[in-house]
């Protein structure tokens, strides 16, 4: 759950929101499989979400497109976290998965 709720953190605050899941992932992916699972899954979407910000924000239609973009990534964000506090699996719509 912190995998993802770091993430959130990070774009309220303005930061990258990739560090958070990458610090996790690093930190857990051999103690525990679901933890690592799930920040590799967090980390492959704050990629995704990077990417089609950079994008947007080169093109002047884009642009109009980075709030829905920033919603779309609070509302998974939120919906990963609640799941993984379950103990569900949670993959993350529209990601592309860069990292295996």
């Amino acid at each position: 759950m912190l995998a993802h709720l770091s993430s959130l953190i990070a774009l309220l605050l303005g930061g990258l929101t990739f560090l958070g899941p990458l610090i996790v992932w690093l930190l857990k992916k051999d103690q525990s499989a679901f933890v690592g699972d799930q920040a590799k899954e967090a980390l492959n979407f704050q990629i995704a979400v990077l990417i089609v910000s950079l994008i947007c924000s080169i093109t002047c239609v884009g642009l109009i497109l980075v709030p829905v973009v920033i919603v779309a990534d609070i509302v998974f964000t939120i919906m990963g976290a609640m799941e993984a506090n379950k103990g569900v699996y949670y993959r993350y719509p529209y990601t592309i998965r860069l990292i295996k």
